[in-house]
């Protein structure tokens, strides 16, 4: 799985760990990774760095990876980009660098692993986000969005060889790098007021629908969006 080594990434990772799943872990830092992979028995989960959107360490890491039947692939990787430069050019990089993080990671992964991916039976689960659905950040919803249909055009391709594709769509979770040191929002009242159930999500929210997603239970779903989000969006 791709950004693995903190927030949601580690919940998902610690989820497939604990049910005896041999799990690598991909990801620009090294140091979270090393720690995930300390936490848990020698051998049970298998840090590697690279940077997901860099083609040729992408590249790479496919062929470390493919000499092995994947089961379940999750596409986690991405998050905010901050302006570095002022004016149009800051704009455009940022954009741009936007979409490679959190939308061109995944295809490119996805793509140099989808030889290895299990046939029939593998899973791959991509993480998106309540802004693609209803907007909210720019060129982070636009990627999210892009998330969502790349998972569409990837279950019709999947399909023949009974490869499921889903996406996971959080709304506001806490405990995440994204917020201050407690893990909150500063919209953290807003948007807990705005679910039905009254709280925000947590990584193990999302951890379990991912692992459901993955599972035999799961065989019959593919090409779906699977809101996770205390009722902040409604399905339809």
């Amino acid at each position: 799985m791709s950004g693995g080594g903190t927030g949601i990434g580690r919940a998902v990772a610690e989820r497939f760990a604990a049910e005896g799943d041999e799990v690598f872990v991909l990801g620009r830092r090294a140091e979270p990774l090393e720690r995930l992979a300390a936490a848990h028995p020698e051998g049970a989960v298998h840090p590697v760095a690279v940077d997901l959107t860099d083609t040729d360490q992408v590249i790479e890491a496919g062929k470390r990876l493919g000499d092995r039947t994947v089961d379940v692939l999750v596409n986690n990787a991405g998050g905010i980009v901050r302006e570095e430069e002022p004016g149009l050019a800051g704009a455009f990089d940022t954009f741009r660098r936007t979409l490679e993080r959190n939308l061109l990671s995944a295809m490119m992964l996805t793509e140099a692993l989808w030889p290895a991916v299990r046939r029939p039976g593998g899973r791959v689960v991509n993480i998106g986000s309540i802004a693609g659905q209803r907007g909210g950040g720019d060129a982070y919803a636009a990627a999210k969005a892009g998330i969502m249909a790349f998972g569409y055009d990837l279950a019709a391709r999947g399909g023949g060889d009974g490869i499921t594709v889903n996406t996971v769509s959080p709304g506001y979770v806490q405990d995440t790098e994204f917020f201050n040191a407690e893990g909150r929002s500063a919209r953290h009242d807003r948007l807990v007021a705005q679910t039905l159930v009254g709280r925000a999500g947590t990584p193990a929210d999302i951890a379990s629908a991912v692992h459901f997603l993955a599972s035999d239970e799961a065989s019959w779903i593919t090409g779906q969006v699977l809101g996770v989000n205390g009722g902040a969006l409604l399905g339809r």
